[in-house]
């Protein structure tokens, strides 16, 4: 006699056959935004910071919508989305962006990455405040330690005190819009596609630097050389479209407090990469923060154990 399989196990082998993607996709993001420190770094030494994310906004945003209308994806933002989406492009892109890239003409790529891994202690402050994220002594904790193993992976640096305190401020005021922007986007909700919310995002972005890029810059300060061009390539595809996709799904499932503490592993990470690729010097003790910033991220992203019932006889 053959048994046919319930409905209930097909269910139970339906779940456990379905692949978890957010380990992947976090281990996508964090090298992706990281580097992108470095090919800002690159791209600002042979451009004018505020022409290059003009031009890198305006193509991504291009390219974007232009492969939605050619696969003809449905859009399904309404006006209030698309003008949400165009408040973070200001906020996200161009005040994000256009600060921090002011800021790497004078900062190390090291420490840019340090000033803007603080992201998450101010997000899970303001996540308190305005989005009803509960803030645990584990979440403190978790913060506490990240902001421990930043600090002690770029200590040096900040001792040797290269940096421009200039290029410093116009860094702090691109992490407080990051920060705004995360809220915002927590806040707002917009619905629809964050593929083609993104292309306005890049938009916006592009349209409200670009005033700005050719008064206070002149495209005769361009340098051409495949650096730059490989470095603007990165920008666009791997930053723009990919990382601030990847960034905005995180935002969507995490929450704004557990998505922003991914940010303690960019300083580790940024150093990583610009010691490789652009020599910056980096020693092997201030690889060991990566062990508290590691517990941190584990601390604030892990979710909270469900309190035990009691049988009641």
């Amino acid at each position: 006699m053959s048994s046919a399989s319930s409905p209930a196990a097909t269910s139970m082998s339906v779940t456990r056959a379905r692949f978890n993607t957010l380990p992947l996709l976090i281990a996508l993001f964090c090298p992706l935004w990281s580097y992108a420190f470095v090919a800002g770094k690159i791209g600002v030494t042979d451009c004018p910071p505020l022409i290059l994310l003009a031009a890198r906004f305006s193509l991504a945003g291009v390219l974007i919508l232009g492969i939605s209308w050619l696969r003809r994806d449905q859009w399904d933002l309404t006006w209030r989305d698309a003008a949400v989406f165009a408040v973070l492009g200001v906020a996200n892109n161009a005040l994000y962006l256009g600060l921090g890239y002011t800021g790497l003409k004078t900062v190390s790529a090291g420490l840019g990455a340090l000033i803007v891994s603080a992201n998450p202690v101010f997000t899970a402050m303001l996540a308190a405040m305005f989005l009803g994220e509960t803030m645990t002594l584990r979440k403190v904790v978790g913060l506490v330690l990240g902001i421990v193993g930043v600090a002690f992976i770029v200590w040096h640096r900040m001792k040797v005190g290269t940096d421009s305190p200039h290029g410093i401020l116009f860094t702090l005021a691109s992490l407080a819009s990051i920060v705004a922007g995360t809220v915002l986007f927590k806040l707002l909700a917009p619905k629809g596609s964050l593929w083609i919310g993104n292309g306005i995002q890049n938009i916006a972005g592009g349209l409200a630097v670009m005033p700005f890029a050719f008064t206070l810059s002149s495209v005769g300060d361009i340098v051409p050389s495949m650096r730059l061009a490989g470095a603007f390539a990165f920008l666009v595809l791997g930053g723009s479209i990919l990382a601030y996709l990847l960034w905005f799904h995180l935002l969507k499932v995490c929450g704004a407090t557990a998505a922003s503490a991914y940010h303690f592993l960019m300083p580790p990470l940024g150093m990583l990469f610009a010691y490789l690729v652009l020599g910056e010097h980096v020693e092997f003790r201030d690889l060991l923060g990566i062990v508290p910033v590691a517990l941190g991220i584990y601390l604030v992203t892990r979710p909270a154990a469900a309190s035990p019932k009691r049988s009641v006889t």
